[in-house]
């Protein structure tokens, strides 16, 4: 059967890479073997036998003194308090309260 597709530029150079590998394929026969081995490699794979991962998740609790809404700028102040423990002085531009 004769068609005409639009191939992407990762497929062409696949199909070339496959011509190449020694057996001196032409176009058509890269261009077949790779569809043949796709169809192989996805009909032929077995299902995985693996359990599903499940999360088991835990009440963490909350604080009713932070603003979760706002932890971007806490993490910012831990941030910049670990900084000044390890170095000894804030970073420039960075206001202490």
């Amino acid at each position: 059967m004769r068609t005409t597709i639009t191939l992407d530029e990762d497929v062409v150079k696949t199909i070339r890479e496959e011509m190449k590998d020694g057996e001196g394929k032409s176009f058509k026969e890269a261009v077949n073997q790779l569809i043949r081995l796709g169809r192989h490699f996805k009909n032929g794979r077995p299902a995985s036998k693996r359990k599903p991962f499940k999360v088991k998740a835990k009440d963490l609790g909350s604080y009713s003194y932070i603003n979760y809404d706002k932890t971007s700028g806490m993490l910012s102040e831990l941030d910049e308090e670990e900084f000044i423990r390890k170095v000894g002085e804030p970073r420039k531009g960075k206001l202490v309260r």
